[in-house]
């Protein structure tokens, strides 16, 4: 290639499985996915995370080893990628990296608001010799919004029909909508846990990260008392603009409310199943605009019975995957943030201030030179 046309994606979500890279370029502002890398974390890295995670296990050191062991891995990924390629800096206009959230702090009352990510960008541009677009969130933070989601933008510029009501429901660690309807408006919110809690809960029972298919979690049978007191979490009432993650859901709450219950492991993973389905298939029926089509990516696609409560919530709206929309559900989040590194690059903005509650659009991104 004669002049850089490429950029990266890098992400790593709230369920810390692996770090996804995906390469894409966009011709007339079309994007094509031409190629993809998935690269593991190790379970000694993914304990940093999670100790960072909470606080009281969390230190400066901690912080200052695994933000620089994470940025080696993301430069890994990176390069693992443009090998695959044969793809080199010079193709490359700038690797956009989510980073590893470790905390997110959201505006509230008495509480001081952020969003902190690490996985060292000076690293990652060091080692792959390309512009690293990092640090996405806190401008938007900064003008007052969460920080949170900032995949809408994206799903706005991909996914709009100008005939249908459409929704993207991303189903990562946390889950969020984007509202797409058809007179070209665009908001959403984080509607409340994805597979972080499925993940965990499968964790501590089978040892296995995930559960597949959602195959154990489809051997129990669905609590309905368990389920309503999961659905009186204060985070499912407030109104949006709106976010989470793991400091709201996580395994201690969880147990905190399972003190009140005496149920085999299976029927709380099918139960949990219900709750990430059911909160969004709330948050989807009390929208205003009726819905047409929903259709969901991150690893919650994969999930066969999670995908099954989710279309018992929505019976009248079509339920598939981003697939049918020329996208795998893999790599809808990585191909985020290598728009959101071009948006950087081009300095046009990246969030929605109808989405993140910010005061107005930014640009979003400081940029590291290799």
């Amino acid at each position: 290639m004669s002049q850089a046309t490429l950029y990266l994606g890098l992400m790593s979500g709230t369920s810390i499985d692996s770090i996804d890279a995906a390469a894409v370029s966009f011709d007339q502002g079309q994007l094509k996915l031409l190629g993809t890398y998935t690269h593991p974390i190790s379970d000694a890295l993914r304990l940093n995370i999670l100790n960072l995670s909470q606080p009281g296990l969390d230190s400066v050191q901690l912080h200052g080893e695994t933000d620089h062991l994470l940025g080696h891995l993301f430069a890994d990924a990176a390069l693992a990628l443009m090998a695959s390629l044969s793809i080199g800096p010079d193709d490359i206009v700038a690797i956009g990296s989510h980073g590893q959230t470790i905390r997110h702090s959201p505006p509230k009352t008495n509480s001081i608001a952020f969003s902190q990510q690490i996985g060292d960008a000076n690293i990652i541009a060091a080692r792959t010799g390309c512009s690293v677009v990092s640090d996405f969130r806190r401008k938007d933070v900064a003008l007052g919004g969460h920080g949170a989601p900032l995949v809408p933008a994206f799903h706005h510029s991909l996914f709009s029909h100008p005939q249908r009501q459409r929704v993207i429901a991303n189903i990562g660690g946390i889950a969020n909508i984007t509202v797409l309807p058809a007179d070209g408006a665009c908001y959403g919110f984080d509607t409340g846990p994805g597979n972080l809690l499925l993940d965990a809960w499968c964790k501590r029972h089978t040892g296995k990260r995930y559960d597949d298919k959602g195959a154990w979690g489809a051997t129990g049978q669905v609590d309905a008392a368990l389920l309503k007191q999961l659905k009186t979490h204060p985070f499912l009432g407030l109104e949006a603009p709106k976010s989470t993650g793991r400091e709201e859901f996580n395994l201690a709450w969880l147990e905190s409310i399972l003190t009140d219950h005496s149920l085999p492991p299976e029927n709380v993973q099918a139960t949990l199943t219900a709750f990430t389905a059911q909160t969004l298939g709330d948050a989807i029926s009390a929208l205003d605009d009726n819905i047409d089509e929903v259709y969901v990516c991150g690893g919650g696609a994969f999930n066969n019975q999670l995908m099954a409560r989710l279309e018992e919530t929505l019976p009248g709206s079509v339920v598939s995957t981003t697939d049918d929309l020329g996208l795998a559900p893999s790599w809808v989040e990585a191909c985020a943030f290598a728009w959101l590194a071009r948006q950087r690059v081009l300095s046009l903005p990246g969030n929605l201030p109808r989405v993140t509650g910010a005061s107005r659009p930014a640009i979003l991104g400081a940029l590291y030179l290799p």
